[in-house]
């Protein structure tokens, strides 16, 4: 397997040799002693990772590092960059990090914390690179209007819309809430025959039962007190075009029978006529609750399933739609900076590792609003945990591996242990049987803060 090309950027030699002597056998090393050197290299080794002091002179006001961080992250796009830095340095590393560099890295140099840096921002970079790929993907797939994902279970998806938008058939979508029903029968819609026509939704469970009557099929004047006037109902307005029936589980059974007769005979009587209306409208029906269920307790009508379930479009639940997440989030990201005016940020890898853990019951829509608050609230160019509503400890989280399973435990016992000791590093240390240093290293690693 081909190796990782680590770009150490030193002007110490004794640096250079030491992180290429701990380095070596898990990545293939290039040395720099200068700026000239790093960008000639740079060029012509495309790295994956780049560890830049900043200073690289002995001059008190040299900083060729930071003079060179741009043409470096310009070199490749997914680069990432660590600023080598001592004390007198933090502002300068700080600044580095603004203008696109990954983290920085405070001297003394320890092999064990910079591979541990390193093996981090390499798996932000694959992450990255796999994001890339699968965004060209949605755009290939751009008819289907704000449907974001390239999991398999997304992709049976969009399989089942190609094959079934050109058609007249009645289409029930099943789903949790959040899962984008509305969405897909907004892609049915516009990827059909009747896409310039009228695509008219309705919310069965929003709209009160003694009203929704008249919502759906109308009514003359005089029908009931307060009909001052004809009016025409949703199916009405759809004439010729689509109605989407959400929360279709919802509409009382008295409904059920009128809307059973539309679709046996394509027509209707608004509330208070006297003659029948005929009608040419396709019905996309959705629910979140299990029909099939509700048929067993009385409350919808079996006949009626079986006439609006001829093609059943099931959505996943985004917590089983493995990196869609993360291409959501993106996709969510990149919308909303445009959309308030702000300039592109970026997630921290505290937040990505949040982002792909949680829970999300609440689906793509809870993943939506939190990404459009950490954009209104978020000074700075990276969104963090906190941006977007996550408390480290408190959130639940989706362990996928032992791997992930050992680590929140062993987050969730550091921080029991250190509230016992009250915070005292030295003391928590002990009781670990950890350094102090390495205490320190795993509180970054599970964001957890200093006291």
């Amino acid at each position: 397997m081909e190796k990782h090309k680590v770009l150490i950027v030193d002007d110490d030699e004794g640096i250079r040799s030491q992180l290429k002597w701990a380095l070596n056998e898990d990545y293939e090393i290039l040395l720099a002693g200068d700026a000239d050197t790093a960008l000639k290299t740079a060029q012509e080794e495309r790295p994956d990772f780049v560890a830049l002091d900043i200073t690289l002179s002995d001059y008190s006001h040299a900083k060729e590092g930071m003079d060179i961080l741009e043409p470096l992250l310009a070199v490749a796009p997914y680069i990432k960059i660590v600023m080598v830095t001592g004390n007198d340095d933090i502002d300068l590393a700080t600044e580095a990090i603004s203008k696109g560099a990954y983290d920085y890295y405070i001297k003394p140099i320890d092999s064990d914390e910079i591979s541990l840096i390193i093996k981090r921002a390499l798996r932000v970079q694959k992450l990255e690179r796999r994001l890339r790929i699968n965004q060209q993907k949605l755009r290939e797939g751009a008819e289907f209007r704000d449907i974001v994902g390239a999991s398999p279970a997304m992709q049976k998806v969009f399989q089942l819309i190609k094959a079934v938008s050109p058609t007249d058939e009645t289409v029930l979508i099943t789903g949790e809430s959040g899962t984008g029903k509305e969405l897909v029968a907004r892609a049915l819609h516009f990827n059909s025959p009747r896409q310039k026509k009228p695509f008219i939704p309705i919310n069965c469970g929003a709209i009160p039962e003694q009203l929704l009557e008249s919502e759906l099929f109308g009514h003359e004047k005089g029908a009931f007190t307060g009909a001052v006037g004809r009016k025409l109902g949703r199916f009405e307005q759809a004439n010729t075009g689509t109605i989407f029936l959400d929360e279709i589980g919802e509409m009382p059974t008295n409904l059920q029978v009128k809307l059973l007769r539309f679709l046996q005979d394509h027509i209707i009587e608004r509330v208070g006529g006297t003659g029948f209306i005929e009608l040419d409208v396709r019905i996309i029906a959705a629910t979140n609750i299990n029909l099939l269920e509700a048929i067993e307790r009385r409350e919808f009508r079996e006949d009626l399933y079986y006439r609006i379930s001829v093609i059943n479009i099931e959505l996943p639940r985004l917590a089983d739609r493995g990196e869609d997440v993360i291409l959501l989030a993106n996709y969510f990201l990149e919308r909303f900076c445009d959309e308030y005016g702000k300039p592109l940020k970026k997630y921290s890898p505290h937040a990505l590792q949040h982002i792909r853990r949680y829970e999300w019951h609440g689906n793509v829509r809870e993943l939506e609003n939190r990404v459009k608050k950490a954009i209104i609230i978020s000074a700075s160019k990276e969104i963090t945990p906190a941006d977007m509503g996550f408390t480290p400890g408190v959130e639940e989280f989706r362990p996928t591996t032992l791997s992930e399973f050992r680590q929140k435990n062993e987050a969730d016992y550091i921080r029991e242990v250190l509230a016992r000791f009250k915070g005292n590093i030295s003391k928590a240390a002990r009781e670990l049987d950890i350094s102090r240093s390495t205490l320190y290293d795993l509180m970054e690693k599970y964001q957890i803060p200093r006291p």
